[in-house]
C-alpha cells in the first residue's frame, strides 16, 4: 500500500509514460528510472533471443536499428542474445550519450573458465559514401555507436566482434576490459577514434595500433608489446604497468615508439614501476635526452599489495639539476603511498627536473582498509 501511495508516477499508464521521457535528453531521460519502480522497469525491459553464433552480428545490427534516440522506450534498450550450443550469453545495452555496452559471459563460473588464447582485429576504415548516406538519412532517430563497450569477449567470439566492430563508423571512444585469453590486439581505426581504454586484460602480449588522430589512451595491466603505427600525440595518457612485462625478453627500449606518443601529453598518469623503470631514466638531468614539452599534470599511483618492483627497475638517485625537462607542470598528484616519507622523496626527486612550483596533491594508502577489501 505504501509503495502505491508514494510511487504516484508508477501509476500512470506506459503510453504517458512513455510520451514524457520522449521530451527529455537522453541523459536525463535515463535517471527517471529513479523516480518510480514501475520506469525502472520500463528501462531495464530486455529482449531475448537464440541464434547461432554466426548471426550474432546481424542480430546485434537489427537490435540498434529499431533504437530511437527520441522515443527510448518504444523498444527495448537491453539485448539478452543467446549463442551458439552452450550457455554463451551477450548482454547488449544502449546508454546515453550513444554508448553501447556489449559484455560476453559463458555461463560459468571464472574458477571453471580456463581462457583460450585468441586475437582480435578491430578494424574501421573511413568511408565518405557512407558517412554522406548516413548524415543525409531522413529519419533523425537513428542512433549512432559513438563509445563502445568490450567487455570479457572470449575466444569463440572474436571473428564476430571483429565483424561488428566494422559498422561503427562514428566510434569516437572504445574501451576494452577484462577480456581474458586476449593475446594480440590490432585496432585500425578511422580518423574519429580519439580515445582508447584497455583494462585488464591480463594476457595480452601485442597491442598494434593504426591510429592516426588518438588523443587519449588509458591502458592498466602487463606491458604487451606496444606497436603505433602512425604518429599521433597523446594530450591525455594512462599508463598503469605496474605488474611488469608481460612477455619474456622485455628491454626498455621496446618502449620507444610509445614515448613518441606521449612528449606532447598535458596530463599523465602513470603507476611507480612505469614511472620508475620507463621515464625517469630518461629525464635524468644528466642525460636530457627526452622531453615533456607540454605536461600540466603529473599523476604517480602505488599500490603496495599489487605492484611487482624487480632489481631491474630504476630507482631515482640525487643529481645535479642542470636541464629543465618540465616547465610547464602545473600539478603533481601522488596516490596509494604508504608513508609519507616514500611520498616526499618521489617528490623531492621529480623536482630536481622542473623549473616551477607545481602544486602537489598527496593522499596515503590506509593499508589496514586495503587488506580488509582484499581479503
Amino acid at each position: 500500500m505504501e509503495e502505491k501511495t508514494g510511487d504516484l508516477f508508477g501509476r500512470l499508464p506506459n503510453g504517458i509514460i512513455c510520451h514524457i521521457i520522449s521530451f527529455l535528453p537522453s541523459e536525463s531521460a535515463l535517471e527517471t528510472s529513479l523516480i518510480s519502480s514501475r520506469w525502472r522497469g520500463l528501462w531495464n525491459t530486455a529482449l531475448v533471443q537464440h541464434v547461432s553464433k554466426d548471426d550474432v552480428p546481424d542480430a546485434v545490427a537489427e537490435f540498434l536499428s529499431h533504437f530511437d534516440t527520441l522515443d527510448p522506450l518504444r523498444h527495448p534498450r537491453r539485448l539478452k542474445l543467446y549463442f551458439g550450443k552452450g550457455n554463451d550469453l551477450l548482454l547488449a545495452t544502449i546508454a546515453a550519450n550513444n554508448k553501447l555496452h556489449l559484455e560476453f559471459s559463458t555461463g560459468k563460473e571464472k574458477e571453471e573458465f580456463l581462457p583460450r588464447y585468441f586475437g582480435l582485429q578491430l578494424q574501421l576504415k573511413y568511408d565518405q559514401n557512407v558517412q554522406n548516406l548516413i548524415t543525409h538519412q531522413p529519419c533523425s532517430s537513428t542512433f549512432f555507436v559513438k563509445t563502445l563497450y568490450l567487455k570479457s569477449v572470449i575466444n569463440v567470439v572474436n571473428e564476430e566482434v571483429s565483424s561488428m566492430f566494422t559498422s561503427f563508423q562514428f566510434l569516437e571512444n572504445l574501451k576494452i576490459i577484462e577480456c581474458d585469453g586476449l593475446q594480440s590486439l590490432h585496432i585500425e581505426s578511422s580518423p574519429k577514434l580519439l580515445s582508447l581504454t584497455i583494462f585488464d586484460c591480463h594476457q595480452l602480449e601485442s597491442l598494434h595500433l593504426r591510429t592516426s588522430k588518438l588523443q587519449t589512451f588509458h591502458y592498466r595491466g602487463f606491458l604487451p608489446r606496444i606497436w603505433p603505427e602512425h604518429h599521433f600525440n597523446l594530450a591525455d595518457a594512462m599508463l598503469d604497468f605496474r605488474l611488469g612485462p608481460g612477455y619474456t625478453g622485455f628491454s626498455s627500449s621496446d618502449f620507444d615508439p610509445m614515448l613518441l606518443t606521449i612528449k606532447n601529453a598535458q596530463v599523465l598518469t602513470l603507476c611507480r614501476w612505469t614511472f620508475q623503470t620507463l621515464i625517469w631514466p630518461l629525464i635524468l638531468p644528466l642525460k636530457a635526452n627526452f622531453l615533456f614539452y607540454k605536461l600540466k599534470e603529473l599523476s604517480v599511483t602505488n599500490d603496495p599489495e599489487s605492484y611487482c618492483i624487480t632489481s631491474t627497475a630504476a630507482t631515482p638517485k640525487k643529481v645535479v639539476k642542470s636541464h629543465t625537462k618540465l616547465g610547464h607542470l602545473k600539478v603533481i598528484k601522488f596516490e596509494g603511498f604508504t608513508t609519507v616519507e616514500a611520498q616526499t622523496t618521489l617528490a623531492e626527486h621529480i623536482k630536481e627536473v622542473i623549473s616551477v612550483q607545481p602544486l602537489i596533491i598527496a593522499t596515503l594508502s590506509d593499508k589496514n582498509c586495503l587488506r580488509n577489501q582484499i581479503n
